[in-house]
């Protein structure tokens, strides 16, 4: 007797599991994130390349330009594994995206855990950095603008005082440092002058010399260090919001991969069945 095509045969070869929506959500969601990694690691490399050999070379650590190429150039490889995986609907790519944008989540989780716990080492870390970040002040342009902003929007001065700056070669005050900037601080650290056209960049001529109280006159007094512990505690909400900003895009990576691995897996086990029952003529 011949073998009549079944209505369930007919749907299973046209039916997918695999929706659309979540198909290519999840591309375009990796596509914004890949072009702003791609914009990122120019500008980077852009920075990078209009510094100095030797300015390039003294301050690694803390180059916002080497931060910036490597958060892009990692970004990238992340949201290129989601964009083919889910436009080809690789299984392997999508997983490796999730595992990866999970990883890169509970790393942020935990150093946000630690950082609160340990909130006395976190705050010798800083302190490490910054009195780093002095040292090399006069080498790297965009650190020395990174600094700058960072005395002027928190009035502050150095890391815990504005003698800190003896750390830096050109601010030492010892008697044998023959810079003409000796026992200065950056202009930075000078108080803003009411109606005043022109920046005076020698404001902070010769203050290390000078006590806290004489010196207070004329720059902030007060470590950067402690000013920044206080601003965050003042704005623990727009940092949690920050926090959130951060984590929502992540986790909507992570449930939008799983959910088309799954919807990929059950179309090749559909795939598989129909495979089967295509050499059964009873079927």
């Amino acid at each position: 007797m011949a073998r009549r095509p079944s209505a369930a045969a007919a749907y299973g070869e046209e039916f997918s599991f695999v929706s659309p929506l979540v198909k290519y959500l999840l591309f375009f969601f990796n596509m914004l994130f890949w072009v702003i990694s791609m914009v990122m690691v120019a500008v980077g490399v852009y920075a990078r390349l209009m510094k100095h050999a030797e300015a390039a070379l003294a301050c690694l650590a803390v180059d916002p330009a080497i931060l910036l190429i490597v958060v892009g150039v990692l970004m990238f490889l992340l949201t290129f594994c989601g964009c083919i995986g889910s436009l080809c609907e690789n299984i392997c790519l999508l997983q490796t995206f999730s595992l990866c944008l999970t990883v890169v989540f509970l790393l942020q989780l935990a150093a946000g855990v630690l950082g609160f716990v340990f909130s006395d080492k976190a705050r010798g870390k800083v302190s490490e950095i910054i009195n780093s970040a002095i040292v090399h002040y006069r080498d790297d342009l965009d650190l020395q603008n990174l600094i700058d902003f960072g005395q002027k929007k928190f009035s502050c001065c150095g890391g815990i005082s504005y003698k800190d700056w003896s750390l830096n070669m050109y601010f030492n005050c010892s008697e044998d440092n023959p810079s003409r900037e000796r026992c200065s601080v950056p202009y930075s650290c000078c108080l803003p002058t009411p109606d005043q056209a022109v920046i005076n960049t020698m404001c902070g001529q010769g203050m290390q010399a000078l006590d806290y109280l004489e010196a207070s006159k004329v720059i902030y007094t007060n470590g950067c260090i402690d000013k920044l512990v206080n601003w965050i505690h003042s704005n623990l909400f727009l940092l949690g919001g920050v926090a959130l900003g951060l984590a929502i895009p992540q986790l909507v990576g992570i449930l939008l991969s799983q959910i088309l691995v799954n919807q990929i897996k059950d179309q090749i086990k559909l795939q598989l069945y129909n495979q089967q029952h295509r050499a059964d003529p009873w079927y």
